[in-house]
Formats: C-alpha cells, sequence, structure tokens
C-alpha cells in the first residue's frame, strides 16, 4: 500500500459568495475568511505530520498550500494536472444566469450533458485521478496534502473509488473550503482505493 492524501478544497474565494462556478479559466482571490482558513489548514498539516504538499497551479490553490508547506518545512509542488474542470459556458457564471434547460439536463447527468465548451466529466475525472496517481507514487510511505478544487477532487474519487462518474454530485454533494479526505491508493492500479475520512478539518 501507498501513503496517505490528504485532499483538500482550496480556501474561500470571492465567488463563494454568489456560488459563482470558478473553473480553470478562472482564478478569484481568496475572502478574508479564506486567508484565515488558510491558517487553519497550515496548523492541522503540520499536527497531521505532513510530509510533501502539493497543488495545482492555479493561484487560490497555491496561495492556500504555501503555509502549509512552510508550516512542514517543505517546498510546495505545483502540478498543472490538478487544475479545476473549466466549466466551458458555466465558467464565471451562478447557475440563476445560465439557461435554465441546460441546468436542469445538467444537473440530472452532467456526463451526458456537460455545459457547452466545458471540459467532460470523463476526462476530468481521468486526468486529476492520473495526477493523484503519480503523486502517491512519487511519495510512497509518506502523507501527502494535496491542495486542489472541488470538482476535480469529486470527479477523482468516484473514479478512484470504482463509483460512477455520473453520480459525483449526489455522491459527495460538497467539499468544504480547507477541509480534507484522506485516501489509500493501492499498489495494484485495478483495483479501488481505501476511503479513510470525508470532509473533516484538521485539527492542530
Amino acid at each position: 500500500m501507498k501513503g496517505r492524501l490528504l485532499l483538500a478544497r482550496h480556501a474561500e474565494t470571492v465567488w463563494h459568495r454568489e456560488n459563482r462556478y470558478a473553473g480553470s479559466r478562472s482564478d478569484p482571490d481568496l475572502t478574508e475568511r479564506g486567508l484565515r482558513q488558510v491558517g487553519t489548514l497550515a496548523a492541522g498539516a503540520r499536527a497531521a505530520g505532513v510530509d510533501a504538499v502539493v497543488s495545482s497551479a492555479l493561484r487560490r490553490a497555491v496561495r492556500t498550500a504555501e503555509p502549509a508547506a512552510r508550516a512542514v518545512g517543505v517546498e510546495l509542488q505545483r502540478v498543472p494536472e490538478l487544475r479545476e474542470v473549466d466549466f466551458g459556458e458555466l465558467e464565471g457564471r451562478t447557475r440563476a444566469e445560465a439557461d435554465p434547460e441546460r441546468v436542469r439536463r445538467f444537473l440530472a447527468d452532467p456526463v451526458a450533458h456537460p455545459f457547452p465548451g466545458a471540459e467532460p466529466p470523463v476526462e476530468a475525472a481521468a486526468r486529476v485521478s492520473a495526477a493523484l496517481r503519480s503523486v502517491a507514487e512519487r511519495h510512497p510511505e509518506s502523507t501527502v496534502l494535496v491542495v486542489a478544487h472541488s470538482t476535480g477532487l469529486r470527479l477523482a474519487l468516484c473514479a478512484l473509488l470504482g463509483l460512477p462518474v455520473a453520480e459525483y454530485r449526489r455522491i459527495f454533494p460538497r467539499l468544504d473550503n480547507v477541509a480534507v479526505t484522506e485516501l489509500r491508493l493501492p499498489d495494484d492500479p485495478s483495483r479501488p482505493a481505501s476511503l479513510l475520512s470525508l470532509n473533516r478539518i484538521l485539527l492542530a
């Protein structure tokens, strides 16, 4: 068995107030609350004995991860493949600002009905899950904090756990900002991962 992956969603951004979709082409700033969350994650990473810190290359993830890397005395590793999904025409918008019929179809089956111009969810799930496997392979027997994004992580969790990707919104309805989901990947990539905990705040 490989080491533990602690998968964390980045801290709160200014778009959270309006529930706007921030994907791979958007990078809103962190809020004041988000900056406080960054400190909470850093303290929790130190208490959890994190050995390495990895993040998406998007600014909101890097700003969330850098203090944790400093807290445990390692250099932050940026992995572009951990970026958020591209939401196509929904990027930067709320669902209320989108076509209601497209929203309805997307919510019913996001795999069959992604928004126009969006990255297909199955492809995003494969991209992020492959990046997580690569991180685990580079850090065997280690505890690795991975800071990434809500939709990308939920899709990857489905892929790694052998769950239907089309059901990611129902199975994992939300990942809270700086909350951690703990995963252990098997040596055999054909076997599902082990979910050790879900959506919890690391305590200092």
